[in-house]
């Protein structure tokens, strides 16, 4: 029986960077072979930003769902407070706001609110 080395420091700060990366340019397919192979779905980098929080705030549309599909928080707020879905409305990514208003996310959580940012730029519409 053969063990599995775990990762040092270094490594899981590199795994981390990297799905980090996967969520942000939307390579939904190779993000989730990270899931896979047990990448925890709420992983946060240095500045606690989330996997979902970064896809959402670029517009993946489809990493986003693959992300909530798997059981991803919409309410995790970054080291800036901010929510992915402040974030999607604040960058104008309608589709992203409509996945995560699906999927619960609480909007007033966050600062701003996605409530304070949708009436900041007359997006209220996106959350009814």
């Amino acid at each position: 029986m053969t063990s599995n080395p775990s990762l040092n420091d270094d490594q899981s700060a590199q795994v981390i960077a990297l799905a980090m990366d996967l969520a942000r340019d939307g390579k939904t397919n190779e993000l989730a072979e990270f899931l896979d192979h047990g990448l925890a779905v709420d992983i946060q980098d240095a500045d606690s930003n989330t996997l979902l929080m970064l896809a959402a705030y670029r517009g993946q549309a489809a990493t986003v769902a693959l992300l909530l599909d798997r059981g991803a928080s919409p309410d995790l707020c970054n080291a800036r407070g901010q929510s992915p879905i402040a974030g999607a409305l604040f960058k104008g990514e309608d589709t992203v706001v409509a996945l995560l208003v699906a999927a619960g996310a609480d909007l007033d959580a966050g600062t701003p609110t996605a409530r304070a940012t949708a009436a900041m730029f007359g997006r209220e519409h996106l959350l009814d």
